[in-house]
């Protein structure tokens, strides 16, 4: 036994097996956003210039790029998207790009499975679509590749690919309005609270739209709910949004009284404001 220990020991030696970790040169990045009812999530590697002409150079012009380095990166979302007016279904993709001096080629890639680029293994007929984006210049050089987001709504967000001097947008859309809508609506027919109903016209408030459900909802948040500053605050904003500026005022003179005991200050001077407001509109 200690015989074949030692020969077994003795091949590790030669044959060189590590126990070492090395540092990656291009190391590991997860890019997260929520927007709206929405997530996605990049996984990626993070090459840098290190002095290099990166672009028609490490990268060539018109050849399929990994966007990154080692292992393809993988874009998911936990909801269908839209770019461009190309639907991405709910799930994971390949993104790959095709990079131009003046624009990129932009590929979602149903095939996840391939190590870094495929090549010769890459097929177009995998690809979910493709979509043709203008290169940008930036002012300074960004030294590792990032993958960020920027200009976020409820509805949409643009995904940035950044690397040397050079940017690409990636506007990606949401239908968040009906996916709430439709939450709403079953949040409603089952068994809502006060706070159900308040939740609901105060998105329909902000969102500026269907004021005379957003009132009938505040009225059941009241009626089960009882007197709170923030239930007569929407209210006020609803029934101004209506025009019915006698009403707002009342609520919002309810709203301030309410905040004031429970020493709310910022929405005691919020409804005052609104207040002072609405009294020269009605006049």
């Amino acid at each position: 036994m200690r015989a074949v220990m030692l020969i077994a020991f003795l091949l590790s030696s030669s044959m060189g097996i590590s126990q070492l970790e090395h540092p990656k040169a291009s190391p590991l990045a997860v890019s997260i956003q929520h927007f709206g009812l929405s997530k996605i999530t990049v996984n990626y590697s993070r090459p840098a210039v290190k002095g290099r002409k990166i672009f028609g150079n490490l990268v060539p012009y018109d050849r399929i790029w990994r966007v990154g380095a080692n292992e393809s990166t993988k874009f998911t979302c936990d909801s269908e998207l839209e770019v461009l007016g190309n639907i991405i279904p709910a799930g994971t993709y390949a993104l790959y790009a095709f990079p131009g001096e003046k624009e990129w080629e932009i590929v979602f890639h149903k095939n996840i499975t391939h190590w870094g680029d495929g090549r010769d293994a890459y097929k177009p007929e995998e690809d979910l679509f493709r979509v043709t984006l203008p290169v940008e210049k930036l002012p300074e050089l960004q030294e590792n590749f990032l993958i960020t987001f920027d200009q976020i709504s409820h509805n949409d967000l643009q995904m940035l690919l950044e690397w040397e001097y050079s940017r690409i947008r990636i506007p990606i859309v949401t239908n968040t309005h009906d996916r709430m809508l439709r939450q709403i609506d079953s949040a409603i027919a089952g068994n809502p609270t006060a706070q159900t109903y308040y939740e609901a016209a105060r998105y329909l408030q902000e969102q500026q739209t269907d004021y005379e459900t957003a009132l009938q909802y505040l009225e059941q948040a009241i009626v089960l709910g009882g007197d709170t500053y923030y239930f007569h605050r929407v209210k006020s904003l609803v029934q101004a949004a209506r025009g019915d500026y006698g009403p707002a005022i009342a609520s919002a003179q309810r709203s301030m009284e309410l905040a004031a005991a429970e020493g709310k200050d910022e929405f005691v001077r919020m409804n005052r404001a609104n207040i002072e407001a609405w009294k020269k509109l009605q006049d």
